[in-house]
């Protein structure tokens, strides 16, 4: 068996069901003989977009794998790879490599040496006999511990070399780690004790399948809870307690409880610091559980700390939080709180939720659009820029993935190929992705991508013409030059790839659209709604 041939084989024993792609590879047609389906796509940043949003869809259960060909297409990949690592996303990348003859010569690009810092793991197959080593250490890392994209560089040499003998391998388990019994014990009591507890919430809630022991945990302790942006959706934002999700946008909920906690209990989430959420006050208790001891005392202080998979801390705490018995917390008044401040906030946006004014306010378009769909099933996500900001603080998220937050790094058009990595691996499901003028702009052509492999999206682009929230860094240019100014057709682009489009400029006539939209998807056919919308930057910070 060739190594091709062997890889392609461990790949199918190891459940891999989609490779997106970007010839020449040896490495696609062998999948295919194996009932892998490559999916090629236009430019390898949003191959690994699409790896990225199938893992991310099945919390790493399913992963996705991209492949590239060696040089430029390594070379091309490289920002998928970098805002998967941002946002602690599993995925395979197997990339090829110079022949071993020719390894650290230069100009070869060596991806192991380029990609060391984007990369959970990397490491170069130099030999076809180390393929089965190699997968199995590739696909531990992968299921252990946080996520991250793992690089296997396979040398020119190995695609044809031949394998002797019989292939021993089966799938790799990985491994999970509980916290210790002691520090969940202390850890019981400060929460306990609390007088304003606060639970923060990231995506390892998402990843653990944890969102059943956070709404128990919650009520529990009658605390609410604000989740990161990549943690939208792990607790029901429908939920009394629920304060949504932080970015450079989130609710008046979340600062009012945010400032008003003595304690704060971050979990599931590394606490880095970031543009994209609400920064905590260091001032406060903080109690930080992760399953990376790499992220505590990193940029928090953490007083208190809980190593381990996030349903196994949350489980441990709730039997541990049962002996204690009640607290001094009341939940009727907590829940009226938060009931009360998000009145507050949903009057404040109201005006902005419903306008009718021309061009179309993007905050209409939303609410429009949470109107009309089964939000139950149909996943969300935004591109970085104003999307994100606009989209973020007011969809409200009922169930688990329901909504895609992402952007630790922010790449402009990253979200169309997350949402057709999403829909792949859900296509039962309502895939919608809101992106900017400015980031079609970068991957647009990528809707053929869709076209040609019948992935049903939705596309709605918020077309001001202008990067807006750019002014505010560069006014002198934007007023002088127009450097800002954005131009482009892009019903006429999106037909011209295949996909279903149409404009809308007109509040009134969006929902109808929408409409529209949503029965063409269930055919297998892309849609795109180009919305002709407001500049404004105005989202909701307090």
């Amino acid at each position: 068996m060739q190594g091709a041939n062997l890889i392609a084989e461990i790949l199918k024993r190891e459940g891999i069901e989609i490779l997106p792609c970007y010839p020449a590879q040896p490495l696609i047609d062998a999948v295919a003989k194996v009932g892998i389906r490559p999916i090629i796509c236009r430019q390898e940043r949003m191959g690994m977009a699409i790896a990225d949003g199938f893992s991310r869809t099945t919390n790493g259960k399913r992963l996705g794998v991209f492949a590239s060909q060696q040089g430029p297409g390594t070379e091309n990949a490289f920002p998928g790879a970098a805002q998967a690592f941002s946002d602690n996303v599993p995925i395979l990348i197997i990339a090829g490599g110079e022949p071993i003859s020719r390894a650290g010569v230069a100009p070869g690009f060596s991806a192991v040496d380029n990609y060391k810092h984007v990369t959970k793991w990397a490491a170069n197959v130099n030999y076809v006999e180390r393929i089965p080593e190699l997968m199995r250490r590739a696909f531990y890392q992968l299921r252990t511990g946080k996520g991250g994209p793992v690089l296997l560089e396979v040398a020119q040499d190995v695609w044809n070399a031949e394998f002797e003998g019989d292939l021993d391998y089966t799938p790799v388990r990985g491994n999970k780690t509980g916290p210790d019994s002691d520090e969940v014990t202390d850890v019981a009591d400060v929460l306990h004790s609390a007088q304003n507890l606060l639970i923060q919430a990231g995506q390892g809630c998402l990843y653990a399948e944890a969102s059943a022991e956070l709404v128990e945990f919650a009520e529990l302790l009658h605390a609410p809870v604000m989740t990161t942006m990549p943690g939208k959706s792990a607790f029901p934002e429908d939920h009394p307690l629920a304060l949504g999700a932080s970015s450079v946008a989130y609710s008046k909920q979340t600062a009012h409880f945010l400032e008003k906690a003595d304690v704060i209990f971050a979990i599931g989430t590394s606490l880095t610091r970031t543009n994209y959420g609400k920064k905590i006050p260091s001032d406060r208790v903080i109690v930080h559980s992760t399953n990376d001891p790499m992220d505590v005392n990193k940029e928090h202080r953490a007083d208190y700390a809980l190593l381990g998979d996030t349903k196994l801390v949350l489980r441990a705490l709730i039997e541990e939080m049962k002996t204690l018995g009640s607290n001094d917390r009341d939940g009727s008044d907590t829940v009226a709180e938060v009931k009360k401040v998000r009145k507050e906030w949903e009057s404040d946006w109201m005006p902005l939720l419903r306008s009718n004014e021309v061009p179309i306010n993007q905050y209409r378009i939303v609410q429009d659009t949470m109107d009309v769909v089964d939000r139950a099933n149909t996943i969300v996500t935004h591109d970085a820029g104003s999307p994100r900001d606009q989209v973020t603080p007011f969809w409200e998220s009922t169930m688990p993935r329901t909504y895609m937050g992402w952007g630790k790094s922010t790449q402009l058009g990253y979200g169309l190929g997350i949402i057709m990595g999403a829909k792949v691996a859900e296509p039962d499901k309502l895939c919608i992705n809101f992106m900017g003028d400015a980031a079609i702009g970068m991957v647009g052509m990528d809707i053929e991508t869709a076209v040609r492999n019948k992935i049903g999206i939705l596309t709605i682009v918020f077309d001001n013409g202008i990067m807006a929230i750019e002014r505010d860094h560069m006014p002198f240019t934007a007023d002088t030059m127009d450097s800002l100014d954005l131009g482009g057709d892009y019903v006429k682009i999106a037909d011209g790839l295949g996909a279903w489009s149409k404009r809308v400029d007109h509040p009134d006539d969006f929902v109808t659209a929408l409409k529209e939209a949503i029965e063409v998807t269930k055919t297998g056919q892309p849609a795109l709604l180009d919305c002709i919308v407001k500049e404004g930057h105005d989202f909701s910070k307090y």
